[in-house]
């Protein structure tokens, strides 16, 4: 049987190309389940995949797609059986091992999560590994304790910043939202932003050991110099979860003053191999706390045939909110 998937492939003079292709079922790598899927989305590890060069890849063909939802078709495996609807990120899916751009994808069971009660799989791909992450984050923040004050969201126009918005919003919590595009104050403010913070605000070096207690918590997506200025600003006993590296892998301007002297928590969130037991507890918190309404709102859809382009775009910066992507289209 064949079935429509976007291709990656490597040209003899090491130059890749994507684009959409028929493929047979029995092209599909070995696995305990196999899912029509429904949806998929875009992440910046998508781009890196798709792009010249290839990124994360390692062996061609290859099909992109760290998330995808959709159906069970067949199962080896008893917790899954035809029917059910599971949803997939993480576990190097889409990197090392064919992923979600196809309208067919085979994985290992321990890869999938039931989707909750009340999530579409569209849904579910609106939220993707970028909002399982924001979950993720914002549940790590809560475990520490969030401490008054605004709690402050880098890159949050954003596919994990602009979940993470929404959800801290919605749990009560005053939101303030680091952008370095002004036009996306009323986007940002829509989705429960009380505060829009300019980027260049938070990104000058200092040799300061502390500064004024700002922030309640936050939720970074930026690292580098933000990251290293932001902690100094964190309120006695408040954290910071870790999620990208935007601005860079080192945190200029850091010192050891504000997790000494003021007990700030530097946490790392990792959604790729999170244990199976956290992501169905992630999952059941974003069905529970992730107002539909402003999901509804981050969204751009698009084909198959749209990836090459989105996968451009989303390395340049240039995608706001959350791409789903519908397979079948």
């Amino acid at each position: 049987m064949m079935f429509k998937a976007l291709l990656v492939e490597k040209n003899e003079d090491g130059k890749t190309s994507a684009a959409v292709q028929e493929i047979r079922e029995d092209q599909l790598p070995e696995g305990d389940v196999t899912v029509a899927v429904e949806y998929s989305t875009v992440n910046y590890k998508d781009g890196l995949c798709i792009g010249p060069g290839g990124g994360l890849v390692r062996t061609y063909p290859h099909v992109p797609g760290i998330d995808f939802a959709g159906t069970v078709e067949t199962s080896d495996d008893d917790r899954y059986k035809p029917g059910d609807k599971v949803v997939l990120t993480g576990w190097r899916v889409g990197e090392n091992r064919w992923g979600g751009y196809a309208q067919k994808a085979r994985v290992k069971a321990d890869m999938l999560v039931p989707l909750p009660e009340g999530l579409t799989p569209r849904q579910a791909m609106a939220v993707g590994t970028a909002g399982l992450t924001a979950m993720l984050a914002v549940m790590a923040l809560e475990d520490q304790g969030i401490k008054d004050g605004p709690v402050l969201v880098t890159g949050a126009a954003g596919g994990v910043g602009s979940v993470a918005t929404a959800i801290l919003a919605k749990l009560g919590h005053e939101v303030a939202a680091v952008t370095g595009r002004p036009e996306q104050g009323d986007y940002l403010r829509g989705l429960g932003a009380t505060q829009i913070v300019a980027r260049d605000e938070l990104t000058e070096v200092t040799r300061k050991p502390l500064e004024a207690e700002v922030w309640g918590g936050c939720v970074d997506a930026v690292a580098g110099a933000m990251l290293g200025r932001v902690l100094k600003q964190m309120h006695y006993g408040a954290s910071v979860a870790a999620i990208g590296l935007a601005g860079g892998a080192v945190i200029e301007g850091a010192l050891i003053t504000p997790f000494i002297l003021r007990g700030v928590n530097l946490l790392g969130i990792d959604s790729v191999m999170q244990p199976y037991d956290n992501r169905v507890r992630a999952w059941q918190r974003i069905a529970q706390d992730l107002p539909m309404d402003k999901l509804e709102s981050m969204v751009q859809p698009a084909t198959l045939s749209d990836l090459p382009q989105l996968g451009r775009d989303i390395l340049k910066g240039q995608v706001k909110g959350r791409v789903v992507v519908d397979v079948n289209a």
